[in-house]
């Protein structure tokens, strides 16, 4: 087997070699990372914040931790241990806030997302990281993220339905679009659906992007409530979903393309970062697993010692866009709901399918996967806590009723 490529620890060294390091090929990669989470994850935050009841400013302030938070980590990660490290925020962990938010407070909220952080940074440091992770079986966990995002996919097809034809002819232009860009390997296909969908909505008349400000966003410092309902709401799926869907498949695409990846390390300094960022709204910072895809590829970089420059330019970019996070709030406000509704719903079809594949795909596990499936799915609430908690429970609950004490099938 071949070595790993080992972390090369250390921020002068890697700052001076940076400019050296950087190609344009490198450079396109990390932008094409920003380009991905501005059509796509963005979206879903602004879907959240929408369902929550937030504040134009709160939005704002939410954006602005994450994207800001995304852009300062993945500078200091991938400049540290020279590695093509992105931290971006949970994907997932935004779909749980958006069942969870309208019954949970803000302050609430922000109190689960720091005991989460804490924990994350505890793994770190201790290092039971994979022990952890090994108490949840897969196929349960990837059933329940498939049950969050089961909401924003339906979105995309229940809009055929819309009794406005200029609605069901933008849905069905970046449907149509979003395939045929993933049928010739596109790397972003959501940016050619939100294009299409785009011109459709211009053409009828229904952008409207006067007044949109350019201004910095002003962060807010908003105290925790620590709730117990809010912590099992919200914090204990959300790291859940963070271990499973993002660190561990992570640490899975470092290392296929070739790294070390530093995983105890990441998990402190990334936890440590959410609950910092926790007070200005920020849901937490984990690590990249299809973002981190694009820039450690050899498309990249064929050079796997300089692919670390294509991170840090994804992280100036995020930092950049994430102090306009007013501006960015406003721009999408100024386009149809439907629009970016579709486009959360096509940016997440492949999270959606992997979640069900992996559900289904181990006999031992498929019955289980599928009830916290559906449980996830039918957004039900019980003693006031909302179906992702109930998914994750039953799930384990029907997995060890199955497959206590069995013999595992091949």
């Amino acid at each position: 087997m071949t070595a790993l490529h080992p972390p090369r620890r250390g921020f002068i060294r890697n700052l001076r070699d940076l400019p050296a390091a950087l190609s344009l090929s490198g450079f396109i990669a990390g932008l094409l990372v920003v380009i991905t989470g501005y059509t796509g994850p963005i979206l879903l935050v602004l879907g959240a914040a929408e369902a929550g009841g937030l504040s134009a400013a709160e939005t704002a302030s939410w954006v602005w931790a994450v994207a800001v938070g995304d852009g300062v980590m993945t500078m200091l990660l991938s400049l540290y241990y020279r590695q093509p490290i992105i931290a971006p925020w949970s994907t997932a962990g935004v779909a749980v806030l958006a069942a969870a938010l309208p019954g949970i407070s803000l302050p609430q909220a922000i109190g689960a997302y720091i005991v989460c952080g804490l924990v994350v940074a505890a793994l770190g440091v201790s290092g039971l990281f994979a022990r952890v992770l090994a108490l949840v079986p897969t196929p349960v966990i990837t059933g329940v993220i498939a049950g969050i995002l089961f909401t924003f996919g339906k979105g995309v097809y229940t809009a055929l339905g819309n009794s406005d034809p200029v609605i069901v002819a933008m849905a069905a232009m970046m449907i149509v679009t979003f395939f045929v860009l993933k049928r010739r390997n596109s790397r972003a296909p959501t940016v050619g659906a939100l294009v299409a969908g785009g011109v459709i909505a211009a053409l009828a008349g229904r952008i409207n992007l006067q007044g949109v400000p350019l201004e910095l966003t002003q962060p807010l410092l908003i105290m925790p409530e620590f709730d117990l309902n809010a912590i099992l709401t919200i914090g204990l799926p959300s790291l859940a979903l963070a271990l499973t869907s993002q660190y561990a498949p992570g640490q899975a695409v470092l290392r296929t393309a070739g790294y070390d990846a530093p995983i105890n390390g990441i998990l402190t300094s990334t936890g440590l970062a959410s609950v910092a960022l926790a007070f200005f709204g920020g849901h937490g910072v984990t690590l990249g697993a299809l973002t981190a895809a694009l820039v450690a590829a050899p498309d990249s970089e064929p050079d796997p010692d300089r692919r670390y420059a294509s991170a840090f330019i994804s992280g100036m970019f995020y930092t950049l866009f994430g102090f306009f996070g007013v501006t960015i709030f406003a721009f999408f406000a100024g386009f149809p709901a439907v629009l970016v509704s579709v486009v959360a719903g096509l940016a997440l079809t492949s999270t959606i399918t992997s979640g069900l594949t992996n559900a289904t795909g181990s006999p031992n596990g498929r019955d289980a996967g599928i009830a916290a499936f559906l449980c996830t799915a039918s957004e039900m609430r019980l003693l006031g806590i909302a179906a992702p908690f109930w998914g994750l429970i039953l799930g384990m609950a029907i997995y060890l009723i199955l497959n206590y004490r069995r013999p595992q099938a091949a």
